[in-house]
């Protein structure tokens, strides 16, 4: 089981890769003003959710449900901590989606937002990889 564990971890940092460096894409996307670089953002974008992002997010929860599946089931019942931290998860979820639909409206030039409000935007899963970490670690209820 450890090994499962261990590739839980890995994929969750492929994940959490991507969710900080695509907002970090919007950003310069937004910024663009001539259209190879447009192509290009477009490209970029399309290649890390489809290809790093999405993968490393299916894997990370399958591998979290065969955890729970395990040996988890009953600790669930008792442990506040990993109710709060798959609480956390499901608003990663949420997070990624509304990812994928952003970079839809790149890939449409539909886009209507700011550089400022992606740099903002960028921060949100730093917040919640802070406290999924140390739920999983601390277990602090």
């Amino acid at each position: 089981m450890l090994w499962v564990k261990a590739w839980h971890i890995v994929f969750m940092v492929t994940w959490f890769a991507g969710l900080f460096y695509l907002p970090r894409l919007y950003v310069y996307h937004a910024m663009s003003e001539d259209k190879p670089s447009d192509d290009r953002f477009k490209i970029m974008e399309r290649k890390l959710f489809y290809g790093i992002m999405t993968p490393g997010a299916i894997i990370t929860i399958v591998l979290g449900f065969w955890l729970l599946g395990d040996y988890a089931w009953a600790a669930y019942r008792e442990s506040g901590w990993l109710h709060a931290k798959l609480a956390l998860v499901t608003i990663l979820v949420i997070y990624h989606i509304h990812c994928g639909k952003l970079l839809n409206d790149f890939k449409h030039n539909r886009n209507t937002r700011s550089h400022v409000f992606y740099r903002w935007y960028n921060e949100f899963p730093v917040l919640i990889l802070i406290a999924v970490v140390l739920l999983a670690v601390a277990k602090p209820f």
